[in-house]
């Protein structure tokens, strides 16, 4: 029997998987994502949902499903033993930056399950208890097995995307090390049902000597979230229950719990794969990078690295891109992913240090320098693009050129209000196109013309000047709304350079790559 075809196979149907199922979906890719899982997730540890993942969101449309089902966190209260030390306002501390200037919360598995209605409307269906047998790259494709009970199947696709979390099959199945290690705290945890002062629409956040535990409603279920680290006594506990550790759960967060909806405990690592691609085979997710809890990172890194890798399989797939376009994928992840590993890694173990002195300083001095900090604008703003996802930036990647003002090739694009709304609504056409903040000269737009891109002209504005951008520069911006090219004069010449190197043509262009006779594929 021959086997299936399909363009991308993903193993793994977390958010991961499921964001580059809806990207691809969205881009009109073929695709198959199963999972060994029986369904959806029942329980949650990822809570926080990130600026930038909910501008990724609001590309393929699912954004305000996702938003009716959270909160927007309001207020992050900072208690220690003896009382409220800290208010620190999130609900518009980005204010500027991106059009979700507040912190936003919804628990993995309803921000899961939102993902799965969309998919399922857009014809994909998440295969469940199904797994990873064995995989080939034949150059030209890969050949997996797949096994579903007894039945085994073989399926033939273009590429295949592992993101099937921390105990990976597909990074297995490559022998790619995946260095790091274990922290010694284990944390706890639980949905439940309680009493206590709880901030409305907030998060509380209790920090003692010894660490620190988060109190926060669920709109969902009416509940309550409860997260913090295992008290040191029961960290070698076999098996740890809730009712072992309810007395310092209910002293550190102050919620008398009277019923447990679920409970877990788990140990935190931290490691980055040696490599997120070997020939067609990808990773994404966990499966390449795992972190601490620390500033609610993980799980919007991976949706990251799904949307950055999706729009570029797309291209290759459809012909409208050269294959060295995926070459760029794991030099710009995997730079990210561990810049972020040592960033979250000191946060960490500065917030669960057992040192008297730092803890110390946690409880005292900490909330009273964040509490000055973040009633500034400067501090507000810093610390909504140190934990937004919003600077990330790709400058020193292999498809990233050029400098226009304070914007070089790799910076997302800057968020820029305009008379008639915003200037990421051209966005959702998930699509290649070049802003010019100005006036795009009528010569720009002719030589333009033929390549396809569309040309989005926007008024000077003191705001535009403020993000950084240059007058009258154009820059062209990539599917994923990171800039590719940035050039303080409107050079078509240099953006035909750029579009002949990766052979790159828009989705609606019905014509062959452009290419200009005689000049050399470079994107200098």
């Amino acid at each position: 029997m021959s086997p299936s075809q399909t363009k991308i196979l993903i193993a793994g149907a977390g958010p991961t998987g499921l964001t580059l199922a809806l990207w691809l979906a969205r881009l009109g890719v073929p695709v198959r994502i199963f999972d060994k899982a029986a369904g959806p997730g029942e329980t949650s540890r990822a809570l926080a949902v990130q600026a930038r993942t909910l501008e990724f969101h609001r590309q393929i449309g699912i954004v305000e499903d996702v938003l009716a089902a959270g909160v927007r966190l309001e207020q992050l209260t900072l208690r220690t033993p003896a009382g409220i030390a800290a208010k620190l306002p999130l609900s518009d501390f980005g204010r500027g930056i991106s059009p979700y200037s507040f912190a936003f919360a919804l628990p993995q598995d309803i921000h899961e399950r939102i993902m799965i209605t969309h998919l399922e409307r857009a014809g994909v269906r998440v295969e469940r208890n199904t797994e990873l047998v064995a995989f080939e790259d034949r150059t030209s494709s890969v050949v997996a097995t797949l096994r579903n009970g007894g039945v085994t199947e073989t399926v033939c696709a273009a590429y295949l995307v592992g993101c099937d979390g921390a105990r990976s099959a597909v990074r297995h199945g490559l022998n790619i090390g995946f260095p790091g290690g274990t922290y010694e705290q284990a944390f706890y945890v639980a949905d439940v049902t309680g009493s206590g002062a709880v901030t409305r629409n907030g998060m509380d956040t209790t920090v003692s000597a010894y660490g620190f535990a988060i109190a926060m409603p669920v709109r969902q279920s009416g509940s309550l979230r409860l997260i913090g680290i295992v008290p040191k006594a029961h960290e070698a506990d076999e098996t740890i229950t809730f009712e072992a550790i309810r007395a310092d759960v209910e002293r550190d967060t102050g919620i008398k719990v009277s019923e447990v909806n679920w409970f877990s405990t788990y140990r935190v690592h931290h490691r980055v794969a040696e490599r997120f691609r070997v020939g067609r085979v990808f990773l994404c997710g966990d499966a390449g990078h795992i972190h601490s809890p620390a500033g609610g990172q993980g799980m919007n890194t991976g949706i990251g690295d799904a949307v950055n890798l999706g729009w570029k399989l797309a291209a290759v797939v459809q012909g409208r891109a050269d294959q060295r376009l995926l070459d760029s994928y794991e030099p710009e992840r995997i730079a990210f992913a561990r810049k972020l590993i040592e960033s979250t890694d000191t946060a960490f173990r500065f917030i669960t240090s057992r040192s008297r002195l730092v803890g110390l300083f946690r409880r005292y001095l900490m909330p009273k320098i964040l509490n000055v900090l973040l009633h500034t604008s400067f501090g507000s703003r810093a610390f909504f693009g140190l934990i937004s996802q919003a600077a990330i930036q790709y400058r020193s990647g292999p498809i990233s050129s050029g400098t226009a003002g304070k914007i070089s090739g790799g910076d997302r694009l800057p968020y820029v209000l305009t008379a008639s709304g915003n200037n990421f609504e051209p966005l959702r056409s998930l699509d290649w196109q070049v802003h010019v903040y100005g006036a795009a000269n009528a010569e720009f737009r002719a030589m333009l013309a033929p390549t396809g891109i569309p040309i989005h002209s926007f008024a000077w504005s003191d705001m535009a000047k403020a993000t950084g951008l240059h007058r009258d520069g154009a820059y062209l911006v990539r599917p994923d709304g990171h800039v590719a090219l940035a050039s303080p004069v409107q050079e078509a010449a240099a953006f035909q350079r750029y579009l002949a190197a990766l052979s790159l043509r828009p989705r609606l262009a019905e014509r062959a790559p452009y290419r200009i006779p005689g000049t050399m594929h470079s994107l200098a």
